[in-house]
């Protein structure tokens, strides 16, 4: 094809291109705000419906709702962060319990794929913030709490923080400033894995966690 068809071609194309009407005002959105006690409820309701499982427990307690509810659950082991924001609180928490069993790996996942896949109960992670308006946690994996625990293990506890807790999307990004610092890789979880098939027969576990644990760490206890 000479330079000549083609560009014959492309100008075709651009004369066919649809041309909209830029709005001449700004439009305006309302975005909810419920008071701290309201988000909360909203949050764990909306986590609830889709089968999640939320604590909402005192700041300095929530240790021992991670160990109750393990334990509970009959659960052999627990990934960990050896490095991550909560590692020194559950490893002085967890003392020299024996079950469930803290584990942990520092080597890049493809070195131990088959522990992780094959023989691991359950992942707790942190989470950089949480959304009332849909009941999601938001995520930001590094190298330390890489994407692989959040998918991986049957069960998946998450740690929260209530100041963490936006009324909206939008209000996350404003106020974390994603627009100067987004990460490569950030994950919205708005409950266990589910998937459906052609006759909308659901199921749990198919791409991910069967369990959905949220922790909520709040002066404002609700559980």
């Amino acid at each position: 094809m000479t330079a000549k068809a083609r560009e014959a071609i492309l100008q075709r194309l651009r004369n066919k291109q649809p041309s909209f009407d830029t709005p001449s005002q700004t439009v305006a959105v309302e975005n909810p705000t419920w008071p701290m006690e309201a988000r909360i409820a909203r949050f764990k309701s909306m986590l609830e419906s889709v089968r999640a499982e939320v604590h909402i427990v005192a700041p300095d307690s929530w240790t021992d709702t991670l160990k109750t509810v393990a334990t509970e659950k009959q659960i052999d082991n627990l990934l960990y962060a050896k490095q991550g924001p909560l590692a020194q609180a559950i490893e002085i928490a967890w003392g020299d319990t024996l079950l469930p069993k803290l584990v942990h790996n520092e080597r890049p996942i493809d070195e131990w794929k088959e522990q992780i896949f094959y023989h691991t109960d359950a992942a707790v992670t942190s989470a950089r913030a949480a959304i009332a308006e849909t009941g999601s946690l938001i995520l930001w994996p590094d190298e330390h709490e890489p994407r692989t625990w959040s998918l991986v293990p049957p069960v998946h506890f998450v740690v929260v923080d209530s100041a963490k807790l936006y009324n909206t999307f939008a209000e996350v990004v404003e106020a974390e400033q994603w627009a100067r610092q987004m990460p490569t890789n950030a994950l919205l979880i708005s409950g266990p894995s589910k998937s459906a098939d052609i006759q909308q027969t659901l199921a749990y576990g198919v791409h991910g966690p069967t369990e959905l644990i949220v922790i909520l760490r709040s002066p404002k206890q609700q559980d």
